[in-house]
């Protein structure tokens, strides 16, 4: 099992490989101080080609920069024939999905 992570002060995205999947979980708040990390936690994500879950259950914020980063990874996976979900949607980033039309976006 291999973790990465990549954080700000507040906030955390890691990457980890289990059991076949990539789990991106995103803690705390996800924001633009995270912008540079996402780029690099995307493309660890995809690298393996294996099923994608983004696990947003420890997020606590997110502003428009996490949820780029959110939608990225969906349409990135799904353009190279990978499966992509969200586990447990915090009702943080589940209300900002909604919000933009997007919360049938990704499936739960």
């Amino acid at each position: 099992m291999e973790l990465i992570e990549r954080s700000a002060a507040t906030g955390a995205i890691r990457v980890e490989a289990v059991d076949g999947t990539t789990v991106v979980s995103l803690v705390g708040e996800v924001d633009a101080a995270l912008r540079d990390d996402a780029s690099a936690s995307m493309a660890r994500a995809l690298v393996t080609g294996s099923p994608v879950v983004i696990d947003s259950t420890d997020a606590t914020f997110i502003d428009s920069a996490g949820l780029a980063f959110v939608l990225q990874l969906s349409r990135a996976a799904s353009e190279a024939g990978i499966a992509v979900s969200l586990r447990d949607p915090h009702r943080v980033v589940h209300d900002v999905l909604d919000m933009i039309g997007l919360g049938g976006e990704l499936p739960v």
